[in-house]
């Protein structure tokens, strides 16, 4: 079943493949059974199917509408009485008891059973006459779907497909789009259910992460009264998301929706690092130390703060590891990402901030000079 209730029959992306031509349903149908193919021989997909049936067995109900005209019958009349007898209509409704009951008419079990049940069937003409049904109609055996869908007015088949383990969804709908491309002119695909919302909002995460490190910068800009100094806390975050990467590729999970966010926590939890060291160092610089020196001086004194803080958060994520139950891979995903992007960001980020501030002060002082007034 799908994580999300109401969003599809399976745990799996809902596709759906259109003909826009309006051509043959049979010819549809083998075009669907092609792309199955394909997307099965990818990689990135575990499984491909629909419950689609272009070969149901059926009826074809032939009515010879000019001997039908000469005994007085419409077509229309027909196929109402057809209706009635095997499909049954609605009539009436009446209350009794205080209950409400509906009023279906149709034939008994027995006289709809198969074709020859028709000889049963009567239809009154203009002139009043009964007129036996199969003296007009024929039944051809047939072969089709035993229902025909539309998308945006155009003749659709549902599909569903899987992503194989290791593979996230959107490596899965990378590789269906890849393969939509090849589809015959006038055939195309569109998702439906939780993949829609997942590629609508897939394109929103680079906005994200864009907003959050602009947010953080000019926050810092403001802070530090200057436009580069801000990029030695910036260029201090890529080792922790080498850190996310490497760790969900060797717990095994994909990037999802749970790594991301966890990412976004890690923009703030490594910046509140490298601005504890930035700010000690820059402090020690007002006072006329030299920029290696308060670079070394701001590292040592906020190293134990930054390994406390790091390491106490980085053990209350270790339970998530562990966890069970319907919510394991949401928690496994925030933990792994959280975990290694918090470690290698802290081992590596004690070495390198005070690189990056020597580098980014240095420049600073270089374009807009020192102010004298500062030093002590």
């Amino acid at each position: 079943m799908p994580t999300v209730p109401g969003f599809g029959n399976v745990d799996a992306l809902d596709v759906v493949l259109k003909d826009n031509s309006g051509g043959d349903i049979q010819e549809f149908a083998t075009i669907t059974d092609s792309f199955l193919k394909s997307l099965s021989q990818r990689k990135e997909i575990a499984s491909a199917f629909t419950s689609y049936n272009a070969k149901f067995p059926q009826y074809m109900i032939d009515v010879d509408a000019i001997k039908a005209k000469q005994l007085g019958l419409e077509v229309k009349d027909v196929m109402e009485t057809m209706q009635a007898y095997f499909g049954g209509t609605f009539t009436s409704d009446f209350n009794r008891f205080g209950k409400y009951y509906r009023v279906v008419v149709q034939a008994n079990s027995k006289f709809r059973q198969d074709e020859s049940s028709l000889k049963e069937v009567f239809a009154k003409n203009t002139y009043g006459q009964m007129v036996p049904l199969q003296s007009i109609v024929n039944l051809k055996p047939v072969f089709g779907p035993e229902q025909v869908t539309h998308l945006n007015q155009a003749t659709s088949i549902n599909l569903n497909v899987q992503a194989a383990k290791g593979f996230s969804s959107g490596d899965a709908m990378t590789a269906i789009n890849e393969t939509a491309a090849k589809l015959p002119a006038g055939f195309s695909h569109e998702y439906i259910g939780m993949a829609k919302e997942e590629s609508e909002a897939g394109n929103q995460t680079v906005a994200v992460f864009v907003l959050c490190i602009v947010f953080v910068y000019f926050l810092l800009a403001a802070q530090y009264e200057s436009y580069i100094l801000p990029f030695a806390v910036i260029l201090s975050l890529p080792p922790g998301i080498l850190g996310v990467f490497g760790f969900i590729n060797i717990m095994q999970v994909s990037n999802n929706i749970y790594v991301q966010i966890g990412m976004i926590m890690l923009i703030g939890l490594l910046a509140k690092n490298a601005i504890l060291i930035v700010e000690f160092a820059l402090q020690r610089r007002h006072f006329g130390r030299s920029l290696v020196e308060a670079a070394m001086q701001g590292a040592a004194s906020r190293l134990r703060p930054i390994l406390m803080t790091s390491f106490a958060f980085i053990a209350g994520m270790m339970p998530l590891l562990f966890s069970g139950g319907a919510t394991k891979q949401g928690n496994l995903s925030i933990a792994s990402s959280t975990i290694g992007g918090m470690f290698l960001g802290v081992i590596l980020g004690i070495f390198i901030i005070p690189v990056l501030f020597v580098t980014f002060q240095y420049l600073h002082e270089k374009i807009f000079g020192v102010k004298k007034n500062n030093l002590i």
